[in-house]
């Protein structure tokens, strides 16, 4: 083989050996790219959970929307009340002459400030108030957001339960189509009666007439979480995470439940606004210091002297009982509001225990009936296939089924619900 034709089949062998790596890293990609692709939706899909509801709902509350306009108003108090003067100065100017009478020359200018003063204690308690109202803003935006978080997880849950009546409904209507398929099969083949089959098709009839009823209770429950929300989920939706998790043995105090905190605060609020109203017995003084400039007559030289007054006005006297009084009945009825407040708190952390430690129960004896009633739905439909159980007996224990299916997904959907106001009940925020 002559130099030509081996370097023309080394070249071949080369081209060959390419080719076939070529296509051997096609085949190894393509199942790559089959398997990526499929994820695509997966990861698009968003699912709702009650955080998500929530947080949607508190960005709609007016409490929400004016919230950090209260901040800055605490903050401006906060800043008045370490300011040197209780009120800004105020600049006095007069002019004083007998142009218009004898006109003998007679000027007098006066330029002055008024510079009001602190009562004593008036500051301190000032900047008191100015922090306990601080405190109070947060507090009741707390405490808004648990009654927003109530109002929240009952939609909520009521839509999960309008969910599993669909799910229940659509699987009852499944069933019952199957049953009605065989018996039309059965009828006509003659081994069933053409009674048997109106009993089936009156079954999937009763089954379509839940179904839809199913339907619009969860329309409902969608239109009422969008009037919370802004947005409705999809139909088709369900939520990631339904259940929020146990509190367990790790409940929080009760003295730092949101519904205590914001009546402690206020009655902090009270208590400082009647310490304050006691302290502002009068009005507050004022320092003045003016100059004046002033002459008699034509000719004559002007003088200029200055003055330092102050002004004490006098006792604010019933005006000041009443303001007094009003704030300590304001700080008394608080303080009353909150021993009924705690009472209430502590009466339905103990319901919410009891309710979630008897759904608990309600649960088991629920799977159980449903695991009893799903084998014996297996029983019957063997033997209504062989002809040894009639229709009517086969419906029966069909509805008992689904009654128990259903009975089982809406109490599981019920403990959840229990818990989720346990957690209510312990002022904590959805999850």
């Amino acid at each position: 083989m002559n130099p030509r034709t081996r370097t023309r089949a080394r070249l071949l062998r080369a081209g060959a050996t390419a080719a076939v790596a070529v296509f051997s890293i096609a085949v190894q990609a393509q199942p790559a790219s089959t398997s990526v692709a499929p994820a695509a939706p997966q990861t698009a899909a968003a699912s709702l959970s009650l955080r998500q509801v929530f947080d949607a709902a508190w960005a709609r509350q007016p409490e929400a929307m004016a919230l950090q306009a209260r901040r800055n108003a605490v903050r401006a108090q906060q800043s008045a009340a370490t300011a040197w003067t209780p009120e800004p100065a105020a600049l006095e100017i007069s002019n004083k002459t007998d142009r218009l009478n004898r006109n003998q020359g007679a000027r007098e200018l006066e330029v002055g400030v008024a510079v009001p003063l602190w009562l004593p204690g008036e500051r301190g308690r000032s900047a008191a108030l100015a922090e306990a109202e601080g405190a109070a803003i947060e507090s009741r935006a707390t405490a808004a957001q648990l009654r927003v978080a109530a109002t929240v997880r009952e939609a909520w849950w009521q839509w999960q339960r309008a969910r599993i009546e669909v799910d229940s409904a659509r699987d009852q209507l499944d069933n019952t189509r199957r049953i009605a398929a065989d018996v039309a099969r059965r009828t006509r083949a003659g081994d069933l009666a053409r009674a048997d089959q109106h009993q089936a098709d009156g079954a999937v009839a009763s089954a379509e007439a839940n179904m839809a009823q199913a339907e619009a209770g969860l329309a409902a429950a969608r239109q009422h979480l969008r009037a919370l929300t802004g947005t409705a989920p999809a139909t088709s939706e369900a939520a990631a995470s339904a259940a929020e998790p146990d509190p367990g043995m790790a409940a929080t105090d009760m003295e730092a439940h949101a519904a205590l905190l914001e009546l402690k605060d206020r009655a902090a609020v009270a208590e400082r606004t009647a310490a304050l109203a006691s302290t502002q017995s009068r009005a507050n003084p004022e320092l003045m210091l003016a100059t004046t400039r002033d002459r008699g007559a034509f000719g004559e030289a002007a003088q200029q002297t200055i003055t330092l007054g102050v002004r004490i006005p006098f006792g604010g006297g019933p005006r000041h009982d009443a303001r007094t009084a009003n704030a300590r009945a304001e700080a008394t009825e608080v303080q009353a509001q909150l021993a009924l407040e705690r009472e209430r708190v502590i009466a339905e952390r103990e319901a919410a225990k009891v309710r979630v430690d008897a759904s608990r129960a309600q649960l088991a004896a629920a799977e159980r009936r449903a695991q009893l009633a799903r084998e014996s739905r297996g029983f019957f439909d063997k033997s209504f296939r062989l002809g040894e159980t009639d229709l009517p007996t086969r419906l029966r224990i069909e509805a008992e089924a689904t009654e128990a299916e259903r009975q089982a997904a809406r109490t599981r959907i019920e403990l959840a619900a229990a818990i989720s106001a346990w957690r209510q009940a312990l002022g904590l925020l959805p999850q």
